[in-house]
């Protein structure tokens, strides 16, 4: 018999084989579990920010379209994105710390409700996207250098609300056939007050309306803008003055307009939750909703400058009829008809 280890040359090719596939499969069976541990490393989780001048409790609306469209997207908030909800509450004094504040804690992106906050985010940071909600006139306002192309770091969606006012003033016609003075409260200092007003006389010549401007730049100039719309017999109001102005006292001029019973025409649906009797414009809702594309672009790598802007497709009509009991008119029934949503 031949010593163990004078075997021929085939049995240690063997050997040596056996313990190859040993070792690929110990190789394997390593790189498997390292699969887990490297899975199991935390992912970034996206921070947006939402920076706006008017209360949250007043845009719940737009919170609950922007929350809806990041779901459609496969976002969850407090789970997959962090959204970070920013309100001066009205005082736009504090909106460029806001934006200082949130350019500092390095969020992904901002989104903002309102030109205020857009310029403050604008002032704040030249690289962190920015998505505007509900621009009035971005181009106006020198936020973009175009609709179709943007450039720099702002996107997002546009209102241009302008355009509406004088589907309002033809709304208001129809409420009322024999209207024939308006009383129309704006802000001079607001950059898109001027446009506004050629908006509305343009409407106002086919109407047979005579337009009484009254200035309000301030909140001491309210009940005074009430008092002269009185004095001077008008028969309705039209409302554009400022949102950092209108937001906070929407309340105010609400109970105004019914106690010196003046029909008043606004922007904005939370006015007439407040009290106000009609208003025509701009789904913000949908608006917002919308802004949730642009955020799941740019987190996917978009840059703001090559996504054009675009611009509003949903217009609602809301009508309160208890205001409307309370100045004791009555709405017509095709008017009535048209309303996307009616307070009884």
């Amino acid at each position: 018999m031949k010593p163990f280890w004078i075997l021929d040359f085939g049995f240690w090719i063997k050997i040596f084989e056996h313990n190859r596939i040993i070792g690929l499969v110990l190789c394997a069976i390593l790189f498997a579990l390292c699969l887990p541990a490297h899975a199991q490393q935390p992912t970034k989780i996206p921070r947006i920010a939402w920076l706006t001048n008017t209360p949250l409790s007043a845009i719940a609306d737009r919170r609950e379209g922007f929350r809806q469209g990041l779901h459609e997207l496969g976002y969850v908030e407090g789970k997959n994105i962090v959204v970070e909800w920013r309100s001066t509450e009205g005082k736009s004094e504090r909106t460029a710390p806001f934006a200082a504040e949130l350019v500092r804690q390095k969020v992904d992106v901002i989104v903002t409700a309102g030109s205020g906050g857009t310029r403050a985010a604008k002032e704040a940071t030249s690289t962190i996207p920015i998505v505007m909600a509900s621009d009035d006139d971005p181009v106006a306002y020198d936020f973009v250098a175009t609709l179709a192309r943007p450039g720099g770091n702002i996107t997002g969606l546009t209102q241009l609300s302008r355009d509406l006012s004088g589907k309002r003033l033809e709304i208001l016609k129809e409420v009322l056939p024999k209207l024939s003075r308006v009383a129309v409260f704006g802000t001079s200092t607001s950059r898109g007050n001027a446009q506004l007003i050629k908006e509305i006389e343009s409407a106002a010549g086919p109407l047979g309306v005579k337009l009484q401007y009254l200035d309000v730049l301030t909140t001491q100039d309210i009940e005074p803008a009430f008092r002269a719309a009185s004095k001077e017999k008008a028969d309705a109001v039209l409302e554009i003055i400022t949102g950092s102005l209108r937001s906070p006292h929407r309340k105010q001029i609400a109970e105004l307009a019914i106690k010196n019973r003046l029909p008043l025409m606004l922007e904005r649906p939370e006015q007439v939750d407040a009290g106000g009797l009609m208003s025509y414009g701009v789904n913000l809702g949908d608006l917002a909703r919308r802004a949730a594309t642009y955020v799941d672009k740019i987190l996917k790598g978009a840059k703001p400058a090559d996504l054009p802007v675009e611009q509003s497709t949903k217009f609602d009509l809301v009508i309160n009829l208890k205001t409307a009991k309370q100045i004791g008119l009555t709405i017509p029934p095709n008017v009535l008809a048209r309303a996307d949503r009616v307070i009884r």
